[in-house]
This record gives C-alpha cells, structure tokens and sequence, in this order.
C-alpha cells in the first residue's frame, strides 16, 4: 500500500470574496502535491489519508455540474472500494461543506464542520487539534489566507500530527486572482521539507503577499522618522541597498535606497509611499534578531495588512 499523507487540513470559502482554499500539514514530503485541491468556479477539496488524488479533479468537475458537497462524498466513496481507509473534505462555492473519515483511518482521526468550512486530520495526538483549528479559523479577523494558515497553527499547537513535522502547503483560488489575472491560481505556496514547515509557510506567504497581491493605496500615510528611521536605514545597508551612515532622516538618498529593494524584490505592486507607510507602522512589531532584509519583508508585510486586498 502506498505511503500514507496523514494529516491535518482545512477546506474553506470566503462569501465575500468567492474564494475557495485548502491548508494543510503532515509529517510526509511534499504534502501540497497531494492533498490541497481547489477552483474558483467550483470549491475546495482536501484528500487524504491513502489519499485517492482522483477525489481532487473529479470532486471539483462534480461541483462544477451543481452537486452540493456531501453529494460529492457520497459518489466519491460510494465508487471506491478502499473508502474506509480515505479521509475528504469538501467546501462548494455553492456554500455547502462536508466531510468524511472512513473507518479505517488510524486514530486519532475526525473532523469538523461549520458554516463555512470543514476540518479533518487523522494519525493526530488528539481531538484538541480539530477544535482548535475550528476556534482558530472562527476567530481570527482577516482574509482567507490568513484565517487558514491561523487554523494550521493552532492545530499544530494543540497537538496536530503525532509523527512530528514535515512539509505544509497553501492553495486559494479566486476569480481572476491568478497573475495578471490570467487564472485563478490566487495564493500558491508550498513547503515541502522543513523541520518547521508552518512557520516556514507563514515566511514563505508573506513574501508572496507583498510580492503578487494588491492591496488599496493607504489614504492617510506616516514617515519614516526617528530611531525607526536609523533601524531600517541599518537593515536597508545589510541588505545591500544603502552605503551611507543610517541616521534619522529618512531624505532623498535613503528613499532611493528603498526604491532600490524595491526593484530588487519585485514588490512594484506598492508605491514608495505605501512601502515606507508600511514601515514605519510595522517595523516595531517585528523580531529585532531577523536578518535585515527578512525583517524588511516583515514589517512592511505587517504595515501592509490593514489595507484591503484589491
């Protein structure tokens, strides 16, 4: 039998957006290639636990022609002689969640349901897992991405897969959401070998927030001034983008030094304005010990976050 991708998950839907995405955990290499599937014109599927991929394409073509989640499972597991040993949720763009664990999964393995999404994890410490992803996913006060990868940590602190850790993933469509708006591939990263793979995905994630996803122009904006100012100038130098002496004036030569790693890290969809906004409002609330231009993503990653996602 094949290696199993024992696991946690969410699948979810935003109403507001019309996104659909999956997050996703396991003590098994490259987990994102086999579990997370998801399109915006039909819903979210997670499949796992000897997982049978094939519940990802044709459980999302099954939404496609108006079947409701739970109708997807019953098909999917009617059809499949090894149903016991799968475990599947599913959230429909049409609104409808459910989920499934087969009988045969290896304890401890369950899930959870709310208005708008479903949580399964199996081979984990306990049920505290499920719970906690299901508070976290409830509580938490921002977008999807973000909502997601909340759950996917706390299922992890609450106990998550007893094997330890390896690789997590992130997957969001969107209407449009893709490149360009040449797809709908909205959000898309994976970590596939980690000692610390959910942290590593929250690092990776917010590299590709600022990079590829828009955000409104912030109307009102703050300078960067003061020993704040000395500290990014310093960061800024670490990272290769300015040879002055950092003080706190942050003048013409120094904007120039951040319009370099501007350039330099592709983040062209945020003006200098937004970026020194960002900045100098997110730059007290992240870790002093983070190398220069880690740190930089950070903080402007943070400042960002109080805008809305265009």
């Amino acid at each position: 039998m094949h290696p199993r991708p024992s696991t946690f998950s969410i699948v979810a839907r935003d109403p507001e957006t019309d996104a659909v995405g999956v997050a996703v955990h396991s003590k098994f290499v490259s987990v994102g290639a086999v579990v997370p599937f998801a399109a915006a014109d039909a819903g979210a599927i997670a499949t796992q636990s000897f997982a049978n991929v094939a519940y990802g394409p044709d459980g999302l073509d099954m939404l496609r022609e108006g079947r409701t989640a739970r109708e997807v499972i019953e098909e999917l597991t009617g059809a499949d002689d090894e149903a016991p040993s799968r475990q599947v949720g599913v959230v429909g763009r049409d609104g409808s969640v459910a989920a499934f664990t087969g009988e045969d999964c290896f304890d401890y393995a369950g899930h959870r349901q709310g208005e708008t999404y479903a949580v399964q994890g199996n081979i984990l410490e306990g049920p505290e897992t499920l719970d906690a992803m299901a508070s976290a996913f409830e509580t938490t006060e921002r977008g999807l991405p973000e909502r997601l990868l909340a759950a996917l940590r706390a299922g992890n602190e609450a106990g998550g897969d007893r094997r330890g850790e390896q690789s997590a993933a992130l997957y969001v469509a969107k209407p449009d959401g893709g490149y360009d708006g040449g797809n709908d591939r909205w959000v898309d990263v994976r970590v596939d070998d980690h000692e610390s793979p959910i942290e590593e995905l929250e690092r990776v994630f917010r590299l590709y927030d600022v990079t590829l996803l828009e955000r409104v122009e912030p109307e009102e904006t703050r300078e960067l001034t003061g020993e704040t100012a000395r500290e990014i100038l310093a960061a800024l130098a670490e990272a290769g983008c300015y040879e002055g002496t950092p003080s706190e004036t942050f003048d013409g030569e120094a904007r120039a030094a951040l319009e370099e790693f501007r350039g330099t890290n592709n983040f062209e969809n945020h003006s200098l304005l937004a970026l020194e906004d960002a900045l100098a409002r997110g730059w007290e609330e992240t870790d002093p010990s983070q190398e220069g231009a880690d740190r930089l993503v950070e903080a402007i990653w943070r400042g960002l976050s109080r805008l809305d996602r265009v």
